[in-house]
C-alpha cells in the first residue's frame, strides 16, 4: 500500500507531476515572512522532544485540540511534554480535511522520514524516535534549516528589539540568511495609554533618544529603521484590522501625542487620526529605503476575554472579521501614490470575501516602475490551506499576472513548518498542470515549468531587493 506522503501527493495529472519533479521540487526556500524565535537559530537550539518544537507556540493545532475536548492544560497548560504529543495525537485522526492533517504528515515525513500516520496506536513510537533524532546535532535548529534548502528567513521584530541574536547570527558567518522584520503596531497602538508610554519607555532605551513629544518619536523610530537596515532588513509588516485613513493635521497629530504623554484621555476620532497618521509616516521610511511594507488585515483578535485573561493573546481565541476595507485602502494608498510615496506593498487579507477587492485594488496602483510591484500575497492564517491557497492563486490569475507573484512564506514559530512550501508547490503544479490537461493553457513545458520556477523561487529572489553583502 502506498503510504500517506509520497512523491506524487496532491498532483493529480501527468502534467502536474512534471511541473512539481522538473521545476518545483529541488528549489531553495526563501521565507520572507515568519515568527521563528532568532534566539533559537543563534543558540543552534536542540529540541528535547517533539512537544518543544512543534506544539509549543500552535495555536493552529491547540485550536483543533479543544474542538476535539482535549483540556487546556494539554494546549497552553503545564501537563507533562509527552502527555501533550499523545494528546495531539489523539485528535489528529479527527483532523482529517483540515490542512493539519496534511502538514502533521508532511512534517513527519520531512525532515524525520516518518511515513506512518500519527494516531494513538502510533503516537508512542513517533515520539521516542523524533526525541532521539531531534536530541542530535543533525536536528538542531540550524541543521533542520539546512535539511529543509532554506536560503533565507526574514523574522518578525519589534523597533525596540535589540536584534543581538541576529547579529550572532551574522557575525557566526551562517550561510542562511537571517534578516528582520520592522514590525511597528506597538508604536502606533494609542487606544491603551499606559501599556504605550511603558512601550516608549522601551523604544527610548533601544534608540537612545528621549521622547517628549511627536517629532522624538519619528526620531526614535527613524533610527532603529536605520539600524534593522543595517542588519538586512529590507521588509516591513503591520497587523491591523483594516487600514486607517483617516484626515489629520500634523498640528493634530502633535497634541494627540502630547494628551497620550500627559496621561490625558482621548476620544476613538484622535485614536483613527493618530493611527492613520502613523501608517503613512512609517509607509514613507519604508519608500525611502526601497523596502517592501506588509500588511495583514483582517484578523478579529482576543474573542474569547476569558480565554485572553487566563492565557493571554496568540492563543487561539482569534477569527476571521468583516471589517470595511476598499474605501480606507484606497484612501491610504491613494495619499501615499500622490506624494510618489508608496514604496513594493505586499497585502495579506483574512476574509475570502476580500479577494477581489484586495486583487483589484493592488492593480491600481502598479505603475510599470517594477514588475509585480503591488502583490495580492499568499493565503494566510485560516486561509493558509489548499482551498485558500487555491482562490488565491484564481483569484490573482484573474485580476492580475500570476507569473508576477512572488510566492509562498510559512508565517510560522516552527523550524517544521517548512514543508508548507513544497504544500504550496504542490497545489501550484496541479493548477497548471490541470489546465495543461484541460487545454487551457499550453503545453509548453518550458513557459509552464518557468512560471512554476519564478513564484516558487525566482521572484523573491529578484523583488525584495537582499544583496549576497549583506
Amino acid at each position: 500500500m502506498k503510504p500517506f506522503i509520497h512523491e506524487n501527493f496532491m498532483l493529480q495529472t501527468k502534467a502536474a507531476q512534471r511541473l512539481y519533479h522538473e521545476h518545483a521540487k529541488d528549489l531553495p526556500i526563501i521565507d520572507y515572512h515568519c515568527h521563528l524565535p532568532p534566539k533559537d537559530i543563534a543558540e543552534d537550539r536542540i529540541f528535547s522532544n517533539m512537544t518543544k518544537i512543534w506544539l509549543d507556540g500552535d495555536h493552529y493545532k491547540w485550536r483543533a485540540m479543544r474542538a476535539n475536548g482535549v483540556p487546556e492544560k494539554y494546549c497552553t497548560g503545564n501537563a507533562p511534554d509527552q502527555d501533550k504529543f499523545m494528546k495531539w495525537a489523539e485528535t489528529v485522526p479527527y483532523s482529517l480535511r483540515n490542512p493539519l492533517y496534511h502538514w502533521t504528515h508532511m512534517e513527519l515525513f520531512s525532515p524525520f522520514g516518518i511515513s506512518k500516520l500519527l494516531n494513538p496506536s502510533t503516537a508512542k513510537e513517533i515520539y521516542s524516535q523524533t526525541g532521539e533524532m531531534l536530541q542530535t546535532p543533525d536536528f538542531s535548529a540550524r541543521n533542520i534549516m539546512r535539511k529543509m534548502k532554506v536560503e533565507l528567513v526574514c523574522t518578525t521584530d519589534d523597533p525596540a528589539d535589540s536584534l543581538e541574536h541576529h547579529k550572532k547570527i551574522r557575525d557566526d558567518g551562517f550561510e542562511i540568511k537571517v534578516f528582520p522584520t520592522f514590525r511597528a503596531d506597538k508604536s502606533m497602538a494609542v487606544e491603551n495609554q499606559e501599556l504605550y508610554n511603558e512601550y516608549l519607555g522601551k523604544l527610548e532605551e533601544a534608540s537612545g533618544i528621549s521622547i517628549a513629544g511627536f517629532d522624538d518619536l519619528l526620531a526614535a523610530l527613524n533610527k532603529r529603521h536605520d539600524y534593522f537596515h543595517d542588519l538586512g532588513c529590507r521588509l516591513s509588516d503591520h497587523g491591523l484590522e483594516t487600514f486607517y485613513a483617516e484626515e489629520y493635521t500634523n498640528q493634530e497629530i502633535k497634541t494627540i501625542f502630547k494628551r497620550v504623554r500627559a496621561g490625558e484621555n482621548i476620544d476613538r476620532d484622535m485614536v483613527l487620526k493618530f493611527k492613520s497618521a502613523m501608517l503613512v509616516y512609517l509607509a514613507v521610511m519604508d519608500h525611502k529605503k526601497g523596502w517592501t511594507q506588509q500588511f495583514h488585515v483582517g484578523a478579529l483578535r482576543n474573542n474569547s476575554s476569558r480565554m485572553f485573561r487566563s492565557v493571554g493573546a496568540d492563543k487561539g481565541f482569534d477569527s476571521i472579521g468583516d471589517f470595511e476595507l476598499a474605501i480606507p485602502m484606497s484612501k491610504f494608498l491613494d495619499r501615499l501614490d500622490n506624494e510618489n510615496k508608496l514604496t513594493k506593498t505586499i497585502f495579506y487579507n483574512l476574509n475570502p470575501r476580500d479577494n477581489e477587492v484586495v486583487a483589484t485594488m493592488a492593480g491600481n496602483f502598479n505603475d510599470g516602475s517594477i514588475p509585480g510591484k503591488m502583490q495580492f500575497g499568499s493565503g494566510w492564517w485560516f486561509l493558509d490551506q489548499k482551498e485558500g491557497m487555491e482562490k488565491q492563486i484564481n483569484t490573482l490569475s484573474n485580476m492580475g499576472l500570476l507569473s508576477r507573484f512572488v510566492g509562498m512564506l510559512t508565517d510560522s514559530r516552527s523550524f517544521l513548518s517548512y514543508p508548507r512550501h513544497d504544500y504550496f508547490r504542490r497545489i501550484l503544479c496541479n493548477i497548471l498542470g490541470a489546465d495543461i490537461e484541460n487545454g487551457e493553457i499550453p503545453g509548453d513545458f518550458e513557459l509552464t515549468g518557468q512560471m512554476v520556477k519564478n513564484i516558487s523561487y525566482y521572484n523573491a529572489k529578484n523583488y525584495f531587493g537582499f544583496h549576497d553583502d549583506l
